[in-house]
């Protein structure tokens, strides 16, 4: 037996010979009865309920055998302490094989935190005849210190709200300082540059004001934080005569994907308005960011001069292709890339619903 099955209470369960005969046994139940370990088991048909829970099943969940013999799943208490998962005990019992997850249950004064297994039982035809499930207690917490460990959680997130808040100020006010500077700045390629990282500041700063907006942890939604961008992009740079294409859906996606996102979207943005159109004749700026069934398309494009002969986008070592790769690697993104002299340019991003 390798030492990861020495350590999984339902393994050493599992490994008992011809264990679906064993578990029609007063005997092997007796036996379950004195096992340090929360057992319970149902069978499968022709309607699964529970048969049987041990004395430490009945421990830990606060529930009696004849409480929950009869009963089907959903009858056991528990909550899982995952904030993202919200399925009961009960639920995911039903659901899940193997490891099913760490849950949450109070009875009495006290609150148990307890890891779940479950197994299902086959005969030799691989009908399922049984189910049975194993918890082992992670620790216990009287209400009063429960309550206290929430409390300081929510202490916590006003914290970080906060800090995002003060971050969100202090990005704009750098940015504003930036342009300031940039505009004193004799020298124009050098100004140009500081106009750039003002920019690139200005998409964290709104990123950070949809956190704090947000009541979803660390995560936005992708299309109203592009639009964002775009606002202030076309606000900062846009001559007369542009016009700006904007489709956005809603998608939620996490911090470590809207943020390579949103500043290769200011970056495209950005050189779109002051390299596609020269002269004053004015254009159109397309950006779309439309969600569908596989995933989500991000589409920058211009209707201006396009690339020059032999240029590419990103160009290779400057630190839009850095961002562009960042995306690539945090949400598995791919780039197509059309432009032509005289045609304009389009990136079409695209990002596959789940690594996303």
């Amino acid at each position: 037996m390798s030492e990861d099955k020495e350590n999984d209470p339902l393994e050493r369960i599992l490994e008992a010979p011809d264990l679906a005969n064993a578990l029609e046994s007063d005997r092997f139940k007796q036996f379950l009865d004195h096992v340090p370990i929360a057992i319970a088991v149902s069978e499968i048909e022709p309607t699964e309920f529970i048969t049987y829970v041990n004395l430490e099943f009945e421990r830990l969940t606060g529930q009696t055998a004849g409480q929950l013999v009869g009963q089907n799943w959903q009858a056991l208490r528990g909550e899982a302490l995952p904030r993202d998962d919200v399925r009961s005990l009960g639920e995911a019992v039903e659901h899940d094989d193997e490891h099913v997850g760490a849950f949450r249950i109070e009875h009495g004064d006290e609150v148990f935190e307890v890891d779940a297994w479950s197994n299902t039982i086959e005969d030799e035809e691989g009908r399922p005849l049984f189910r049975l499930v194993a918890m082992a207690r992670l620790g216990a917490k009287t209400r009063d210190e429960d309550q206290a460990l929430r409390q300081s959680l929510r202490d916590k997130d006003a914290l970080l709200l906060e800090l995002q808040h003060r971050v969100k100020n202090n990005l704009q006010m750098i940015t504003a300082l930036i342009r300031l500077e940039a505009r004193n700045v004799p020298d124009q390629e050098t100004g140009k540059r500081f106009d750039r990282l003002a920019g690139r500041i200005n998409a964290l700063a709104l990123l950070y004001r949809s956190l704090a907006a947000g009541e979803q942890g660390d995560v936005v939604d992708l299309g109203i934080y592009l639009s964002q961008i775009a606002s202030a992009v076309i606000q900062a740079h846009a001559p007369e005569g542009i016009r700006l294409d904007l489709k956005v859906d809603t998608w939620a996606v996490g911090i470590d994907v809207a943020m390579p996102a949103g500043l290769v979207v200011n970056e495209l943005l950005t050189n779109a308005l002051k390299h596609a159109f020269p002269g004053e004749g004015g254009g159109k700026i397309t950006l779309h960011s439309l969600v569908e069934d596989t995933g989500c398309h991000v589409i920058v494009a211009d209707d201006g001069i396009g690339l020059p002969e032999g240029m590419t986008w990103p160009k290779p070592g400057k630190l839009g292709a850095v961002i562009a790769e960042s995306l690539r690697q945090n949400a598995k993104a791919s780039f197509t890339v059309n432009s032509a002299p005289g045609e304009g340019l389009r990136v079409d991003i695209f990002f596959a619903r789940q690594p996303a």
